[in-house]
């Protein structure tokens, strides 16, 4: 398995901006995220403050943001990241069916829309999973039920279904594609709590209450304290130093995850701090 210098997650502003700087110190990268970029940029009508970029809107500056990552030949990769683990003297990146590797991270996830259910935090591990390819081997003969929030999760749906004996898919988006004959498709109901069963999980929504043996949660982004076992947070967001340093040794981050406020600029700039940060622990590091 190759291992990269610096394996970035996220597309956001601060995200592409340090996979740039990272390519320019000629080092090996590779860059997680969304290739529509964060909504967040796309969606924005107007933006008046971005140094050089007088009047522009949110389509207007993903067009450069892509035209740059086209010119220094940066791919986006789209596999979800669902975990981060530190292995002493590099990391583990951790998708739904493939491993990475790589001597330092850079996260820039932005900020997770949402709290997390009452009785996930505590279930995790335990009843509760973000990754329904990775324990679907558990669930051989047993019964599941899959939240999902996007259409792209109703593969790891079908794949959980190939193994388990009945999968009980909570759709939060609409038109649902025709999933596996022994998965059950629910809409228009609101996930509320989760609790614990005795040996089983109960998924409490706004109308009924749904029994199995574990719960997977299928969010389009998982919150970074959750994504890396063991990160410092405060408020909800990474803390860093000015280098935009964490905790762990060897990651780092930028953009909206370590705190107000949420701009463009301000996200680009950690970006290029965080990925100049990167390179400086990599020569120390060799």
């Amino acid at each position: 398995m190759s291992r990269y210098d610096i394996a970035i997650v996220g597309t956001g502003p601060g995200g592409l901006e340090a996979a740039i700087t990272a390519k320019l110190r000629n080092k090996d990268i590779i860059l997680f995220g969304n290739k529509e970029l964060s909504h967040k940029i796309t969606k924005a009508l107007d933006i008046r403050n971005y140094l050089g970029l007088p009047d522009t809107t949110g389509e207007g500056l993903a067009k450069a943001y892509n035209a740059h990552l086209d010119a220094m030949e940066i791919k986006i990769n789209e596999t979800r990241i669902n975990a981060v683990y530190a292995m002493g003297d590099y990391f583990v990146l951790q998708s739904a069916d493939e491993m990475f590797e790589s001597k330092s991270v850079i996260i820039s996830t932005g900020v997770v829309a949402g709290k997390s259910f009452p009785g996930e935090d505590e279930n995790l591990g335990r009843g509760v999973s973000y990754c329904a390819t990775c324990d679907a081997a558990l669930y051989k003969g047993k019964e599941a039920i899959v939240i999902g929030y996007s259409k792209r999760e109703e593969e790891e749906a079908n794949f959980l279904a190939e193994k388990a004996e009945k999968v009980t898919y909570i759709a939060l988006y609409k038109d649902v594609s025709k999933l596996a004959e022994n998965v059950e498709v629910v809409v228009g109901v609101v996930p509320k709590e989760i609790i614990r069963d005795g040996d089983k999980m109960r998924l409490v929504t706004n109308k009924e209450e749904y029994l199995a043996d574990g719960i997977f949660i299928l969010r389009d982004a998982v919150s970074a304290d959750k994504l890396v076992p063991g990160l410092l947070m405060r408020d909800g967001h990474i803390v860093v130093e000015r280098d935009m340093s964490t905790n762990i040794k060897g990651v780092f981050a930028c953009g909206d995850v370590t705190g107000k406020p949420y701009q463009y600029m301000k996200a680009a700039g950690e970006g290029n701090v965080a990925a100049l940060s990167a390179v400086s622990y990599l020569t120390v590091n060799k």
